[in-house]
């Protein structure tokens, strides 16, 4: 997404990547790797327990979640992975905000 992130925000998308990493751990990764995007630390789990994003310890911790908000706060797209590696690629995202762009005009 990093590297697509100008294709989300032309499309009036904002991404927000949310982790269970503290305030400071999230601070570096994000300088670190320069990810232009919003970082959420979430050390509590306390958005990860809203949107029911699966903990699994054998794999690793918490599985993929990926959800598509809309302006009114509604989720409009969700998938929830089953592997670290589970996550829809950019095409995915960007044709639901497509459509949600479309239908709203």
């Amino acid at each position: 997404m990093r590297d697509h992130y100008a294709e989300f925000t032309s499309r009036g998308a904002e991404i927000v990547a949310i982790g269970p990493d503290g305030a400071e751990a999230f601070k570096k990764y994000w300088a670190k790797e320069n990810i232009p995007y919003i970082g959420l630390p979430d050390p509590s789990h306390a958005v990860a327990r809203i949107y029911k994003q699966e903990v699994n310890l054998f794999k690793l911790g918490r599985m993929p979640l990926n959800c598509i908000v809309d302006v009114d706060g509604l989720i409009r797209y969700v998938h929830y992975g089953s592997s670290m590696a589970d996550i829809p690629d950019n095409e995915t995202f960007l044709g639901v905000i497509e459509k949600l762009n479309t239908s709203s005009n």
